[in-house]
């Protein structure tokens, strides 16, 4: 236990997913006194935005911080991609919303289905400016986690999840 009474979840060198953030790695875990009442921090690097950020350890529950996925987790979230997707609503802003909803929600699936959703959707027509920051989000995410949890080249993810929208893609016009 540490002087703060808060046991981390964490260690040096996890690999975790901070959602809406992305993909980082702790980097250290220390003790700060600010106003008088000293908090243990997890200090994160997130590749993604090349930037450190300090969460107090006893929030990162609270702010969805979530270990990597185990492998057969992240083919589930992978294999979902092609399946069938669900209607969505045609007006962006609440499409946008319900995709930031996903994304706060912060689970490998619901990333998947952002991608998925706006993929298609994209498709159909131009993503907003707001959309198109979501969807390019999601995806480094998407592609990041999976490139940890089954140790494969991003690239290989990335083409891996651009095959499979594609199928669905194409299932979709078949149907």
């Amino acid at each position: 236990m540490s002087e703060t009474g808060i046991e981390p979840q964490f260690k040096l060198g996890d690999h975790i997913v901070y959602p809406l953030q992305g993909v980082g790695v702790v980097r250290k875990i220390e003790e700060k006194t600010l106003s008088g009442n000293t908090h243990l921090y997890y200090v994160i690097f997130l590749d993604i935005s090349d930037m450190t950020v300090m969460i107090p350890v006893n929030k990162a529950e609270e702010l969805g911080i979530r270990p990597i996925v185990v492998p057969s987790e992240a083919m589930e979230a992978l294999d979902s991609i092609s399946r069938k997707a669900d209607q969505v609503p045609v007006d962006w802003k609440a499409r946008y919303q319900m995709n930031v909803d996903l994304l706060t929600e912060g689970s490998i699936g619901s990333i998947a289905r952002v991608v998925q959703i706006l993929y298609h959707r994209s498709k159909i027509k131009e993503l907003p400016v707001q959309e198109r920051k979501l969807y390019d989000n999601a995806l480094r995410i998407l592609v990041d986690e999976s490139s940890l949890s089954l140790n494969r080249p991003k690239e290989e993810l990335e083409a891996l999840i651009f095959s499979k929208l594609e199928d669905a893609g194409s299932a979709k016009k078949d149907a």
